[in-house]
């Protein structure tokens, strides 16, 4: 199994974040965007969030980011997205059933 590249947020050439999956992404969204909203702005307008999680797999995610530029409207679609993802984990669990014989 090939080892996946992380996201590097980058302001002017300087690294200012890194994210090696979907709730890191989120969290260093959530983070530069108090320190520096227009990085992140400028990373979701350039489709390059969009592109890393098309390369990390995470497809769906992928398409319900497509065209969104503003941040917290990002993050908030990132939090649906997960919470829909572990609803259908956890409806596609069988119950195990316990029968009593007397």
């Amino acid at each position: 199994m090939r080892k996946m590249e992380p996201f590097y947020f980058k302001s002017y050439d300087k690294v200012v974040g890194v994210a090696h999956n979907t709730e890191e992404l989120k969290d260093e969204m959530k983070r530069i965007y108090a320190k520096d909203p227009a990085c992140v702005e400028y990373h979701l307008k350039e489709g390059h969030i969009v592109s890393w999680l098309n390369y990390m797999g995470e497809k769906g995610l992928a398409e319900i980011l497509r065209g969104v530029t503003d941040v917290r409207e990002a993050i908030s679609r990132i939090d649906e997205y997960k919470a829909l993802k572990n609803m259908n984990k956890t409806q596609g669990k069988k119950k195990k059933v316990v029968r009593y014989y007397y």
